[in-house]
C-alpha cells in the first residue's frame, strides 16, 4: 500500500524520513468515532493488513491508522527482512523473539510518529484499540490469535465465543472458506502476545486493546469473508464492558 492508495481511503498520509538514502515511510490517519481506533502498523511487511484495516474502519466507523514503508532492508527470498517495528521503539525481524529486537534512536522516532497519529485518530482518550497483523507461521496457519489489554479470563472467553459465533454465521453462507480457530488471551496461550508493544509501545495507551494476528489464508484468498467477520466482531466487541 503506497501513500497514493492511502489517499483513496480519505486518509492524510504523513511522511516520516528514514536514514536510508532518502527513503520515507508513511503513517496515514483518518479520524472516526472518538476514542476508538483500528490500525495496521505493518501495512507493507504484513501483506494486506493495511487494506483490511482500512476496510474495517470503513465498515465500523472506527478511526484509522496505517503505517507503510518502514523496512530497513529489502525482503530476502528466504524470509522476512528487518524492519522498524513501528508500534514499539525497536528494530527487528518479523517472527523472531522479542529478545532479539534492538532499541534505536531512529526506531524511537518512528514509534513517536506512530503514537502521535494514533492519538490524533482517537481525538482524546483511547478507549478501544484494535491492531491488525499478519504472519506466515506454519503452526499458526489455521487460527486467529488475539492478544489483549484490559481483558480478564472471563471476558476473553466471551470474546472468543463471540468471534466463533460471528465466524460460523458468515461461513454458513460460504462453506468453502476455512474455519479458522480462535485463540484469545488470557484464556488461551498464544504465540503472538505483543509483549513489546504492551511493555513500551502503543498498547500502553488504550483502556482495552485487541492485537489480532491473521494467518495467510485470512489475508489472501479468503480476505473478503474474514474482513466481514472481523467487522461484525469488532462492532460487537467494542460494546462489551471492560474488565472491572
Amino acid at each position: 500500500m503506497t501513500s497514493a492508495s492511502l489517499l483513496l481511503y480519505g486518509c492524510a498520509a504523513h511522511p516520516v524520513d528514514l536514514p536510508l538514502d532518502g527513503a520515507r515511510g508513511y503513517i496515514a490517519v483518518r479520524p472516526g468515532r472518538p476514542g476508538v481506533v483500528i490500525a495496521a502498523p505493518h501495512g507493507t511487511s504484513d501483506p494486506r493488513t493495511g487494506d483490511i484495516a482500512a476496510e474495517l474502519a470503513r465498515r465500523t466507523g472506527f478511526g484509522l491508522v496505517v503505517a507503510t514503508g518502514f523496512a530497513l532492508k529489502p525482503e530476502p527470498r528466504d524470509g522476512p527482512g528487518r524492519r522498524y517495528q513501528v508500534n514499539r521503539p525497536f528494530e527487528g525481524v518479523p517472527g523472531r523473539p522479542p529478545s532479539e529486537e534492538v532499541a534505536t534512536d531512529d526506531a524511537g522516532r518512528v514509534y513517536d510518529a506512530y503514537e502521535q497519529r494514533v492519538r490524533e485518530a482517537a481525538q482524546g482518550p483511547l478507549a478501544f484499540y484494535a491492531e491488525i497483523h499478519g504472519n506466515n507461521r506454519r503452526e499458526a496457519a489455521a487460527r486467529i490469535e488475539v492478544a489483549t489489554v484490559g481483558v480478564d479470563h472471563d471476558r476473553a472467553l466471551k470474546l472468543r465465543t463471540l468471534l466463533e459465533l460471528v465466524r460460523d454465521a458468515h461461513l454458513g453462507r460460504q462453506p468453502e472458506a476455512p474455519r479458522l480457530e480462535v485463540w484469545v488471551e488470557p484464556a488461551d496461550s498464544l504465540l503472538y502476545t505483543a509483549s513489546g508493544a504492551k511493555r513500551v509501545g502503543i498498547l500502553r495507551l488504550p483502556e482495552r486493546a485487541l492485537h489480532i494476528e491473521l494467518p495467510r489464508a485470512a489475508r489472501t484468498e479468503w480476505r473478503e469473508v474474514y474482513t466481514a467477520i472481523l467487522a461484525d466482531f469488532l462492532t460487537q466487541a467494542v460494546a462489551l464492558p471492560p474488565a472491572p
